[in-house]
């Protein structure tokens, strides 16, 4: 009912040949809530829901299938590239099964802005032509807790090559000895043979042409592909302190795109075992985990294949590229962001294990501190090397800061009880709690009381100790660049522009999401449209991001409200370190 434009990604919306008109912007407004509410089907659009299967959370669901998304069918681009269109959250489909196929504002807001962010990133993803709200409601529980309410019916137009997973190929699973569920298509060779005619065909045609008279030596180039594919986008995802949330083989694409965004978040403080997923009670795709999860949900594609693909060769071929594929694409990404640009030495490894610890010691923000190294020159003076330390302590939590992080979140009497339940009962334990939580939380406890006796003088000393020992290892390490190159300032200017190309200023923070999903709430869009605005031009120095803040002015907003929009809670602009409340936030 009265559905209505959020916002729209122009350049996503150019890749299906469509384009706002300067003279009537509120029509082309008006026509995109229309048709990509799904209120209007587009003409030669066979609207159709996808089947699939998945192991979700490591065990085997059976059938899925899009339950709230519906394909409308292949747009033939201006560059003649193929585009499959669809819109999530537009009713029910064949697979709903007891939900009403509907996505709300939030999540859809989430999903419309992270999927520019990350192309924008240059990671490879899905992609958003538009976020579609409306006055129909749905009752939602947010954090399953016994508290619905009403929220807004929302669609988000999807746009990529192929929205075809992993699991796509699971619907021919016999049945599964853990969960006893099967898949759809059971002993369908027939169709199996027909989609990797198809996927192989349509989106790797360069393997087609090669093997094209050998299915198995095709099928095992293709396979190969994939697993390198993946291992690459799980290593971009590293490399931006990104966690899905959500690494079910279902949301694992075909051609190595980010897919499906729901509970993901963006570290702030660097945490390695960082969840960002208030549903993932295990930690099952915690930070650290999403390289050899992706490697996991590999090995299950690879069973799908049989016996198209014989298993003793996907194996093999996952075990000696999908690490090493992983390792290469991760440190090469790493040595750009350290602008270590004209050496590759064995021990690069070592020095980005070491900043990375020396992040986690110091509770450091991933993305700030990243940002902040560009600024630092083997031959800095002692004043400005003082700031420049304190510009980076700077980043680092604060005891306020720790105290939140480490709170612990349980009654004592309660955590009591599960600690005797572990010796005493564990099959009963096994139901209600994990030897990982009661650890983290007697973590938390112990980490807590350290905090009660340190002092904020205390913890800046000890942060700005770490960060010293660090960053004489970094002057060293840049001193053999310049060693090795003629002209050191061309050199260093050089290194300046890939770190900052490499490095981003601005990302999908939760709590900029937040932001812009409370205004929207209250009937306000342009927090939305400004956070998309900046998420278009990630790196301070992208081109094209002076343009933005000229047009913003131009339009009568202001030109930080592009660039550095304002949070309304903190009045810290977006390129800072997150507010306090920030850490709170729960995603599920």
């Amino acid at each position: 009912q009265n559905p209505r434009l959020v916002a729209m990604s122009l350049p996503a919306l150019a890749l299906l040949g469509l384009e706002v008109p300067a003279a009537d912007p509120a029509a082309a407004e008006a026509e995109a809530a229309l048709f990509f509410s799904g209120n209007r089907v587009l003409a030669g659009a066979e609207p159709a829901a996808h089947c699939y299967c998945g192991h979700q959370f490591g065990s085997f669901a059976g059938q899925l299938g899009d339950g709230a998304a519906m394909y409308l069918g292949e747009v033939l681009g201006p560059r003649g590239e193929r585009w499959e269109i669809q819109l999530k959250g537009a009713g029910i489909t064949p697979f709903s099964r007891q939900a009403d196929g509907r996505k709300v504002l939030r999540s859809s807001i989430r999903e419309f802005l992270c999927s520019e962010a990350m192309f924008h990133l240059g990671i490879p993803t899905t992609r958003a032509g538009t976020c579609v709200t409306s006055d129909s409601k749905v009752v939602r529980d947010i954090f399953y807790d016994g508290n619905p309410k009403n929220e807004r019916c929302t669609v988000v137009l999807r746009i990529a090559s192929t929205f075809i997973r992993f699991g796509s190929f699971e619907i021919f699973k016999p049945p599964d000895e853990y969960t006893g569920r099967k898949g759809p298509s059971v002993n369908r060779n027939d169709i199996r043979i027909q989609m990797l005619d198809y996927v192989i065909g349509t989106f790797y045609p360069e393997i087609q042409e090669a093997y094209s008279d050998n299915t198995i030596q095709r099928n095992a180039a293709f396979f190969k592909e994939i697993t390198k594919r993946t291992a690459r986008l799980v290593a971009e995802w590293q490399c931006v302190g990104f966690c899905h949330g959500v690494l079910n083989t279902d949301n694992m694409s075909i051609v190595g795109l980010t897919i499906d965004y729901g509970p993901f978040g963006f570290m702030d403080r660097y945490d390695p075992e960082h969840v960002c997923n208030g549903s993932d009670n295990t930690g099952r795709y915690a930070y650290n985990k999403q390289p050899e999860i992706c490697k996991w949900n590999l090995g299950k594609l690879a069973e799908a294949l049989v016996p198209e693909l014989p298993l003793e060769i996907s194996q093999l071929i996952l075990e000696e590229e999908y690490d090493a594929e992983f390792e290469r694409h991760y440190l090469q990404k790493m040595r750009k962001k350290l602008g270590l640009i004209q050496l590759e030495l064995e021990e690069d490894s070592k020095l980005v294990s070491e900043l990375l610890e020396t992040m986690h010691l110091t509770a450091g923000d991933f993305t700030n501190i990243f940002y902040l190294l560009s600024s630092f020159s083997v031959d800095i003076d002692p004043s400005k090397f003082e700031n420049f330390l304190d510009e980076l302590t700077s980043q680092c939590a604060s005891v306020e800061e720790l105290k939140v992080v480490f709170k612990p979140q349980m009654d004592p009497r309660q955590l009591s009880m599960m600690l005797m339940l572990a010796q005493s009962n564990p099959q009963l334990f096994a139901l209600i709690g994990t030897k990982a939580n009661i650890n983290k939380e007697l973590e938390r406890i112990e980490q807590f009381s350290k905090l009660q006796q340190l002092t904020a003088d205390d913890v800046l000393s000890r942060n700005k100790r770490h960060w010293k020992e660090w960053l004489e290892k970094y002057r060293v390490r840049l001193q053999k660049e310049i060693e090795s190159v003629g002209n050191a300032d061309a050199w260093n200017a050089e290194r300046v522009k890939v770190m900052n190309s490499n490095n981003p200023k601005y990302i999908l923070r939760n709590y900029i999401a937040q932001n812009a999903i409370e205004a929207a709430e209250n009937g306000d869009f342009s927090e939305v449209r400004n956070v998309l605005k900046l998420l278009e031009h990630p790196f301070q120095e992208a081109e094209g991001l002076q343009e933005v803040r000229e047009d913003a002015e131009e339009e009568g907003a202001s030109a930080t409200a592009a660039v550095c929009s304002q949070d309304t809670r903190s009045r810290q602009p977006y390129c800072s370190k997150p507010p306090l409340w920030a850490s709170e936030l729960c995603v599920t």
